[in-house]
């Protein structure tokens, strides 16, 4: 439920577009020199060529920085319109290739792909320095920031100011000739090693693929996905056999149907062991470097390890406060794990299986204590989520009731794959708000997970209006079955969503502070208030019917369903902790402190956390988790846990205010959705809700208390 935005922050992260773009030394036959004139600067799919690349971002740095030195070398004294202004609106060619780059190399990547993103990485990251590090440019900045209670400001451009400044002395503005050369290194250095660490995870996860040999040794599968497992295993080049294809998270779906415990063990340490067996993808040296690197890089700047200099940026602000937050939960979780596990070893003793419960074990006997607690398998549900009406009837028919959207397909703009869909999107006065993708299916040429991402941002100052959209990873099927989605996808297609919604509704006038441009603890919260809606049963009632009868989902069935939210959240909660635990502590250390040994240090973290519990692997291990060591996510994965106790009491707000009604959308979005990131998070959220946070709805949803 990653959020995913261009490669690097350059100085105009979010100014997508502008009305109009200052002339270019790129080739007009080359799409990216000028602005898109399709709607909304919507991205011209079928003219883009990966030859575009590199001649566009060589233009794109090159026009940004003269921009950034006409800036910088104006003999006019500073004002905020001269100078945080113009920095506002330059770099739009560069921002232009960056923003569409990152999200086709993340969606639709191939060899052509990785190997300019290897080759930008580093040259980004110097013009990234080349900008922030320009000393006559960050004198304009402070000349402001000192006196910026008498420039007359309004609040926005007051923020904007504020934020500039700090945004130019965490990037090391402030550091010696000599220093900056040192940071330089290392940005460039951290940069590459980021992009390997990607690249790796992708390659290691499509070569780590499980191949069987017989279709009896995949019983317990749908005969559907057995054939699909055939279909790619031939592509593969093992013709007569079946692959099962990995995700990107520890647990693999299979593993909750597959009847062969065996089978089900091969397939949960060709999960575990990704990244750290050996051979050309093997992560662990990558982790080490960017560990020490990072380290390295924090100490430059004044802090004393990387997660210190990150989280100072944070609604969370230290690592003592997450520490609390981490640490305070992971006993009760354990707890509650443990007591599933003992739910679990009863079924397996019942069925005289004579062995303990394991990781490869979990998900298939849950499924069995589910079936006996509240007398429904989560297969049932399946036949009653089928994708477009999922989409359709439930996620966007939640938006029109809680905010007065309206959504309209069309098929005549371009697209980068085939299933991929295009909606216009209205608000409830009947002007377009935005164009929104929706890219549903995995792809061998797709990173794991889900996501969002923006090709063009909102700004009134660029006069620009939003383009977004949401990846999920969902198992395409044979031609002619029906896509019908399991729970916890139904579930992430709401989540992403959200985050649709937060730059959708973004009403800001910076590109700066557009829409999802919060703090990473804070990002994830009103995509997860969105989860909400989807088990509303209004929602519920108009997408929840059988793909084939078209017959509701039976309201015992539901009934069950929503009994059963508290259900195997022992597991939930300690397989996300032991991750959030486990990224904290690689960024908490000095360089001096980072070991060689990533597999050790990772088992001797979860020990001394209380989470080393085996039948309950981290979401993600070390050598596998791009959250952690690809950038985005760095020292900050417990934000969704963060975000959570937000969002938990938002939805007792709506809870309390009546559900599903005009008027509480419209109060989210007015005082939270639309404001972006012009104010401090938590202080749009007090705006929203009336007071500070309460973390007893969280312990509640979470099964908690009383441990």
């Amino acid at each position: 439920m990653l959020i995913v935005a261009a490669s690097l922050a350059l100085v105009n992260v979010a100014a997508i577009a502008a009305p109009a773009a200052p002339a270019t030394s790129l080739a007009a036959a080359n799409p990216f020199a000028k602005l898109s004139t399709l709607p909304f600067h919507y991205p011209a799919f079928d003219q883009i060529k990966d030859e575009h690349f590199l001649p566009a971002y060589a233009a794109g740095m090159s026009d940004h920085l003269r921009e950034v030195d006409a800036i910088a070398n104006n003999r006019k004294a500073p004002t905020f319109d001269n100078t945080v202004v113009a920095l506002e609106r330059s770099g739009q060619l560069l921002t232009r290739v960056a923003t569409t780059f990152s999200a086709l190399q993340g969606a639709n990547t191939n060899d052509t792909l990785d190997s300019i993103d290897r080759e930008m990485s580093p040259k980004l990251a110097a013009h990234n320095d080349a900008v922030f590090l320009n000393a006559k440019l960050y004198e304009r900045v402070k000349t402001l920031y000192d006196k910026r209670a008498k420039l007359g400001l309004d609040a926005e451009s007051k923020h904007l100011l504020e934020r500039y400044h700090k945004d130019f002395v965490r990037a090391g503005a402030k550091l010696s000739a000599e220093d900056k050369e040192k940071l330089k290194a290392f940005n460039s250095e951290i940069a590459t090693m980021q992009t390997t660490f990607t690249q790796n995870v992708l390659k290691e996860t499509n070569a780590s693929a499980l191949i069987v040999d017989t279709r009896a040794e995949l019983a317990g599968m749908s005969e559907a996905a057995i054939d699909a497992a055939a279909a790619d295993a031939k592509t593969r080049g093992h013709d007569g056999k079946f692959a099962i294809a990995l995700v990107n998270t520890s647990g693999q779906p299979p593993l909750a149907v597959l009847t062969n415990r065996a089978v089900r063990e091969r397939l949960m340490n060709a999960s575990l062991q990704r990244g750290s067996h050996g051979g050309e993808f093997d992560n662990r040296g990558v982790v080490v470097k960017l560990a020490k690197l990072r380290a390295e890089r924090a100490a430059l700047l004044g802090y004393p390890n990387f997660a210190a200099y990150s989280l100072e940026d944070q609604t969370a602000k230290d690592t003592g406060a997450v520490n609390k937050l981490l640490s305070e939960l992971a006993k009760p979780a354990v707890t509650n794990a443990r007591k599933e596990a003992d739910d679990i070893q009863k079924v397996i003793d019942a069925e005289k299986g004579g062995f303990k419960v394991g990781a490869a074990d979990w998900a298939f006997y849950t499924d069995k204590v589910r079936a006996q607690r509240f007398n429904f398998d989560e297969n049932q549900l399946k036949s009653y989520f089928e994708l477009d009406n999922v989409l359709v009837k439930g996620v966007f028919f939640a938006a029109e009731k809680l905010y007065g959207l309206t959504f309209k397909e069309r098929k005549d703009l371009p697209v980068y794959n085939p299933d991929v869909r295009v909606f216009d999107v209205f608000d409830a006065n009947g002007k377009q708000l935005a164009i929104f993708l929706a890219d549903m299916y995995a792809r061998s040429n797709k990173q794991g997970g889900a996501w969002m991402n923006e090709y063009v941002s909102q700004s009134g100052l660029m006069g620009t209006h939003s383009v977004v959209a949401n990846h999920l990873n969902i198992p395409k099927p044979p031609k002619g079955e029906p896509t019908l989605l399991t729970v916890d996808e139904v579930k992430t297609a709401f989540h992403e969503f959200g985050h649709a919604l937060h730059g959708m509704f973004s009403n800001v006038k910076y590109p700066r502070f557009s829409g999802t441009n919060v703090p990473r603890d804070f990002v994830e919260y009103p995509s997860q208030v969105n989860e909400m809606w989807m088990i509303a049963p209004e929602v519920l009632a108009n997408y929840a019917r059988h793909y084939k009868s078209g017959e509701a989902m039976p309201k015992e069935l539901l009934d069950k369903v929503i009994a059963s939210k508290k259900f195997n959240q022992g597991f939930l909660t300690t397989e996300y902790l032991a991750a959030s635990l486990v990224d904290q502590r690689w960024h908490q250390l000095g360089a001096a402190q980072v070991p060689t040994d990533v597999l050790g240090f990772e088992a001797a973290a979860l020990k001394e956390a209380g989470v080393d519990f085996a039948p309950v692997p981290p979401r993600y291990r070390t050598t596998y988790f791009s959250h952690s060591f690809s950038g985005g996510y760095s020292a900050g994965y417990y934000a969704y846990l963060w975000s959570e106790k937000l969002d938990a009491d938002t939805v007792e707000w709506f809870k309390e205010n009546g559900g599903l009604q005009r008027k509480n959308g419209d109060h989210f979005r007015k005082t939270l959705l639309s404001r972006g990131g012009t104010a401090d998070a938590l202080d749009l959220f007090r705006n929203f809700r009336g007071r500070e946070p309460k973390i007893e709805p969280l312990l509640n949803r979470r099964g908690l208390t009383g441990n």
